[in-house]
């Protein structure tokens, strides 16, 4: 074989990837999409409606307990399989648990459920991310988070929309939890049959002692533009996620359209639009310096959402083919720019502690755009659909100023630690 990098991972490791985030995506999908639509359907407020995203919480806080998924694992069966397998096994059950339960009698027992999957979720995402750092060389990164990104989406199309849409066909709200939770299972047969690489044996090296595994984050904090690309990581959704927060909830209470319908345009046509998107983005990465593919898809991504503000303000008519239209091109460009921002992350990871980097590059990520979904219900209550996505578009906007002294910072040509150079 050649010993030129390849852009392109290996299928099986395509597979793997995908398939572990379609698992994730379930449970993000149905929390993000379709619980606000239900809610809504039960008369709760916009304000009570977004205050539901603070169950996505865990993967904000999951680098609190990242360490020990870092740390800790047999090598034996698989140091990322030993929370992997586990992490799957209890989603299935919280999901067989959530199909007993309907939101209309038990709503605050559903929604400690959704907790617990995002948690267990989200620790799971802890190991297979490690997983993704141990898996893809470096100039697989573009080809890889697209992999990853695509997987999460299917998952969350699945989860949020194509579950909720044939409800009615799989016997209502306990035949689509009782389909969540066999989809996880599924993919946790498949891991099984997965080697891992033994990264540590491989490399020479001994596992990380606590002291070492500190030092290494520390040398991580010194690194030359580290504090641009947290700034980066947790803004870059910021006006994105407060227009994706209430653009199904305006659709049902401005225009009084059904659950099962926006859950199809924005849940189904929205995410495959995403999927392709993230193609696309794994491509751009892996054409340009990755800083230059997430300015590309900054600047593209502003469009869309002013197009949203001009619906809600009047200046569109609200027909079909214009919602599923701004919709797509809405979540294409999101999708570009999620793919190209997660391999811009991953090539400044530092791969002894690859699990916990990439896992506080994410927490980041959650947390920077979270409080714009959760608060996006009081400023609708206040303001009204309108003001609040032209404020979504001028965060967007404003965002694309943030790369500049990113760029500038991580131009210089430094190979990152065991990843390709970004500058």
């Amino acid at each position: 074989m050649s010993d030129a990098p390849r852009r392109v991972p290996a299928a099986w490791k395509i597979a793997v990837l995908a398939a572990l985030y379609f698992a994730q995506g379930l449970p993000f999908g149905f929390q993000s999409n379709a619980l606000g639509l239900y809610l809504t359907e039960l008369g709760l407020s916009m304000k009570q409606v977004s205050f539901s995203r603070l169950l996505s919480l865990p993967w904000g806080f999951k680098a609190l307990w990242a360490p020990l998924v870092d740390r800790f694992g047999s090598r034996r069966f698989g140091r990322r399989k030993s929370w992997i397998v586990p992490a799957q096994v209890l989603l299935a059950a919280t999901c067989a648990l959530a199909a007993w339960v309907p939101p209309q009698e038990h709503l605050a027992l559903l929604l400690a459920l959704v907790l617990a999957m995002n948690f267990f979720a989200a620790t799971q995402d802890i190991a297979v991310d490690g997983l993704a750092v141990d898996l893809l060389e470096p100039r697989e990164l573009g080809a890889g988070n697209a992999a990853q990104v695509v997987g999460h989406k299917v998952g969350m199309l699945t989860g949020g929309g194509l579950l909720v849409a044939a409800s009615a066909l799989l016997g209502g709200w306990r035949g689509l939890f009782l389909a969540m939770g066999s989809l996880c299972l599924a993919v946790m047969t498949l891991v099984l049959f997965v080697k891992e690489p033994d990264v540590e044996h491989a490399s020479g090296a001994a596992p990380l002692s606590w002291r070492d595994f500190v030092g290494r984050a520390r040398e991580v904090l010194k690194t030359p533009g580290v504090g641009w690309l947290l700034v980066a990581v947790g803004t870059y959704k910021l006006g994105e996620s407060m227009a994706d927060a209430m653009f199904g909830p305006y659709l049902v209470r401005a225009h009084d359209l059904q659950t099962e319908t926006v859950a199809l345009w924005i849940g189904s046509w929205g995410t495959v639009a995403s999927l392709a998107g993230s193609a696309a983005g794994g491509v751009l990465a892996t054409r340009t310096r990755l800083v230059r593919a997430v300015q590309i898809a900054a600047v593209l991504r502003v469009g869309p959402l002013v197009l949203q503000w001009a619906l809600a303000a009047g200046f569109l008519a609200p027909e079909r083919t214009t919602i599923v239209a701004l919709t797509c091109a809405e979540h294409f460009f999101g999708g570009v720019l999620t793919t190209t921002m997660f391999a811009l992350m991953m090539s400044q990871v530092d791969r002894r502690i690859g699990a916990t980097h990439f896992t506080v590059l994410a927490s980041v990520e959650v947390m920077g755009k979270a409080p714009a979904g959760v608060l996006s219900g009081v400023f609708v209550d206040w303001l009204g659909f309108a003001p609040v996505f032209l404020a979504a578009a001028a965060l967007s906007a404003a965002y694309v100023l943030v790369l500049l002294p990113l760029d500038r910072a991580l131009h210089r040509p430094t190979v990152a630690r065991g990843a390709s150079p970004v500058g």
